[in-house]
């Protein structure tokens, strides 16, 4: 801390009419939008800043991530500028900016923080010619609630200034305190540049079995892994964690150096882009194979020979096995939330653990209240998204572990564990279809006219035969989510088919991307048989599919042949 005090200016600017925040309060743009047009992170990170009443501001403790992506650096420094020129009295960032979303979450419960910014566009691509976004948890370390992101939208919209000390320079690199002196701030501003694994590996040791791990992957009969960071955040964590740590040998981990355009791969943890995991998975050397997505929230599990577990039938397994969690056996069982896209898996074994299953919209948000009041410990998404009440954050490195304590404890592999779940639980065939790229207008047209079909009352009853499947309707609905927390009611959030049969047919507008609409077809059908558990999910579901393109009329009001994305 040198010199004269660093100047606080106030800078005019005029809002923009897109800066609402999607689910959990997040802001995800062209990174052109972030990087060329004036103002435009400025904008949004003030709206953020000013959300937080003043009297919790003035002072408070921040956390800032990233997950190194095109963009990060130059944002972390407005970020920070933007920060203490607003009275934020420290940052907590992890060095050279990198952050994964669950270390954010833990870091900010750990310190008591006001909240926490991470500057992550999630799966989407990075570089230049990629996406960027801003995301804001609040101080439970959760994504922001409904609320906290109606007021960033309502101050975004009405913004005339923002405040910034442009002369202020952290270094990023260097570990340990720095101090600003700024004008008129009685005290110094301090950023703190930590180690972006320790504290988060702290938190993975208390509520996981690490000796029980250490064992399958170094013992006499070694589990061989395959770990893919596929170049995001996750590279630091899966070298220290699972390496250092656990023992994996180090070239079990590949992709581990975090890259501004993620190697020119779209960092998405599923079987379209992990395919470099999936061709070495298929070769049969490895027994347990793991991908990430570019902030670290979301997973992929694979087995032997490329044997594929399911994102509903991964957290149902979980659910299931959750006796040989420390955490759990010590905490005891309160209660499951998935969202309503994830299939029905995990409320059949909810049902044999006689607990409760919460049915939520999508969006991490919903499950923050439910685990704060105590009602649910463990929730998961279709997304490739699990986690419990350790954090409030989906955590795929977290899930990644569990997964490795169950084959610890039950000697299995990967496939033995998931035809055994079947064998007990039935199985749940289930795909996502991703229309992307579609113009907002025809979404909005596709889904109000499907709604008035399916919610019509003459609706139930009716019955489609394709082949020799004969499917009847006994449920519609537009789903709606009263929170058994605070009684929020949150509407419209995709409309659901229920058959007689317990298949399941819903249609979901997607908030995640403002760049074009997104229009997901779910479908789920139950086979209770095993001699029917080893057929092909889009075989046993191809009879559902062409009984939602028949009544939504997708490709003919699109002009598209399919879906651009199957998971």
């Amino acid at each position: 801390m040198e010199g004269s005090p660093i100047p606080v200016l106030t800078v005019p600017t005029a809002p923009y009419e897109d800066q609402r925040p999607a689910g959990g309060g997040g802001l995800r743009r062209p990174t052109s939008l972030f990087e060329g047009q004036r103002n435009y992170l400025p904008n949004f990170i003030q709206s953020v800043l000013s959300s937080i009443d003043l009297r919790d501001r003035q002072g408070c403790t921040m956390v800032v991530g990233s997950d190194g992506r095109y963009f990060s650096k130059t944002a972390t420094e407005i970020v920070v500028q933007m920060a203490a020129a607003n009275g934020i009295g420290r940052l907590i960032i992890g060095q050279n900016g990198i952050l994964s979303t669950p270390a954010v979450s833990c870091i900010i419960r750990k310190i008591k923080a006001a909240g926490g910014i991470i500057l992550t566009a999630s799966h989407c691509p990075g570089g230049p010619g990629g996406e960027f976004g801003v995301k804001f948890n609040v101080a439970n370390g959760g994504p922001a609630p409904d609320v906290v992101s109606d007021k960033i939208y309502q101050i975004s919209k009405t913004i005339e200034e923002y405040a910034i000390c442009p002369d202020l320079r952290i270094d990023l690199s260097r570990l340990g305190r720095q101090e600003f002196d700024l004008e008129n701030k009685f005290k110094p501003f301090r950023v703190e540049i930590v180690d972006p694994v320790d504290i988060y590996l702290n938190l993975l040791r208390t509520v996981l079995d690490f000796h029980a791990i250490k064992s399958l992957l170094t013992g006499p009969s070694q589990l061989k892994i395959r770990v893919d960071a596929m170049h995001g955040v996750m590279g630091p964590y899966v070298r220290k964690v699972l390496c250092d740590e656990l023992g994996a040998p180090a070239n079990s981990a590949i992709n581990c150096v975090p890259l501004e355009d993620f190697g020119g791969q779209h960092p998405d943890p599923n079987l379209t882009y992990a395919t470099t995991l999936l061709e070495a998975m298929k070769g049969g050397e490895y027994g347990f194979g793991a991908a990430f997505d570019a902030d670290g929230d979301r997973y992929m599990i694979l087995g032997q020979n490329g044997f594929f577990v399911s994102p509903s039938d991964s957290l149902a397994i979980i659910a299931a096995n959750l006796s040989c969690i420390p955490y759990f056996r010590q905490m005891g069982i309160r209660g499951f939330g998935r969202s309503m896209p994830t299939s029905t898996a995990l409320d059949r074994v909810a049902k044999s653990m006689k607990v409760p299953v919460y049915e939520t919209p999508a969006g991490w948000r919903f499950f923050s209240n439910l685990m704060d009041s105590g009602r649910c410990n463990l929730c998961g998404e279709e997304s490739f998204g699990t986690g419990s009440d350790h954090l409030r954050e989906k955590d795929g490195l977290w899930a990644v572990l569990v997964w490795l304590s169950i084959i610890a404890a039950r000697k299995q592999s990967v496939e033995e564990i998931v035809r055994d779940h079947w064998a007990k639980f039935g199985r749940h065939y289930y795909c996502r279809f991703d229309y992307e790229g579609l113009d907002p207008k025809t979404t909005y047209y596709i889904m109000r006219d499907l709604e008035a079909l399916v919610t019509d009352k003459s609706f139930i009853g009716q019955q489609f035969a394709v082949g020799s499947h004969v499917y009847s309707v006994a449920k519609t609905d537009s789903f709606e989510y009263v929170d058994p927390v605070d009684g929020t009611v949150t509407k419209k959030q995709g409309l659901r088919i229920i058959f007689s049969d317990a298949s399941r047919l819903i249609f979901r507008l997607s908030s995640s991307s403002g760049v074009r609409a997104t229009l997901r077809l779910y479908a789920e059908s139950y086979e209770r048989d095993p001699s029917g558990h080893d057929q092909e999910p889009q075989a046993v579901l191809s009879p559902l599919i062409a009984i939602a393109l028949k009544i939504s009329q997708i490709h003919e009001r699109t002009g598209r042949r399919g879906p651009t994305v199957i998971t």
